[in-house]
């Protein structure tokens, strides 16, 4: 393993970048050749905001819901706990870091699953009823909050930090020659959504089932670090190779749709603390990865080859 005490010294300095405030960059509109549908025409996105989430319509993912806006989309928030009844007119749902309550500032073990069984039993038939579903849960303590949900499709979350060993200054790059897969989410519809590399922000990696396609694979330079507290990275802190693990996938379940991502802001455009740093979407070197969130619903609303 590549020097993983140096990558664990790193990692510290990456604290107060990630628990500063993060505020919503209202000033990303990047372009959208043709929308999907006319202005406030297509169907109702929702996103969860029942679970103590990290990421809202209105908070950090404000530029998750204008872009869909700007596509077409019609995006509400999801107040509610999951309940047959709740989810009976819900076509798309986007969950990103849910969070059990004992957790929210609590960001240590036990982390504690942000879903009911009953919750996860209906969310499971749901989908397999024709729900398309995007579940985002980031590194701990999200990870783990998400686990038993995705455990429910046969996804193996973990409560951990991805790091790329080689470049742990940087966000994690995957492109054609390392770890972006070529499938219809990547490729797209048309040239015009083609996307050839993205960048991620930490987040954790997780195991997919054989049904499942991959989106974004880890090679060997990529460890999981499994601190018993957020950010708290020791020497004897436990660690494995993710090679081979992912960090997006996409499936068919039933009669619906799933896709699992393992990082949270690279669907977000935000900016961080005093000195206004990108992160997410905005960043110049992320620069497609609004095309792949666009592939993402274009997908989970109307699956194409």
């Amino acid at each position: 393993m590549r020097d993983i005490l140096t990558l664990i010294i790193v990692c510290a300095c990456f604290v107060n970048i990630s628990l500063s405030q993060q505020i919503a960059d209202e000033s990303f509109h990047p372009v959208i050749q043709k929308p999907e549908y006319n202005k406030g025409e297509g169907p109702v996105i929702y996103i969860d905001e029942g679970h103590h989430n990290f990421h809202t319509r209105d908070g950090r993912y404000k530029a998750f819901s204008n872009l869909l806006e700007r596509d077409g989309y019609v995006v509400k928030p999801f107040p509610f706990k999951f309940e047959e009844e709740t989810l009976d007119d819900v076509r798309i749902l986007v969950i990103s870091n849910a969070l059990n309550e004992a957790n929210v500032s609590n960001w240590s073990n036990p982390v504690y699953s942000a879903f009911t069984e009953k919750e996860i039993e209906v969310v499971q038939t749901w989908v397999e009823r024709g729900g398309s579903l995007f579940l985002i849960a980031d590194h701990m303590p999200m990870g783990g909050a998400a686990k038993d949900l995705a455990a429910a499709f046969d996804f193996e979350f973990t409560n951990g930090f991805a790091m790329d060993t080689l470049k742990p200054r940087t966000p994690a790059y995957f492109n054609r020659a390392r770890g972006l897969i070529d499938n219809p989410l990547t490729r797209g519809r048309n040239k015009d959504e083609h996307v050839t590399e993205v960048a991620t922000f930490t987040g954790q990696g997780f195991q997919i089932p054989k049904f499942a396609t991959p989106i974004l694979v880890f090679d060997d330079a990529y460890v999981n670090l499994l601190p018993e507290q957020a950010w708290s990275f020791l020497v004897d802190t436990p660690s494995h190779n993710l090679k081979g693990w992912s960090q997006g996938a996409f499936a068919n379940f039933g009669k619906g749709r799933i896709v699992f991502f393992g990082e949270a802001a690279m669907f977000s455009a935000q900016v961080v603390g005093a000195e206004k740093i990108k992160a997410g979407m905005n960043r110049d070197d992320a620069g497609e990865n609004y095309k792949l969130l666009l592939n993402i619903i274009h997908w989970l609303d109307n699956p194409f080859d």
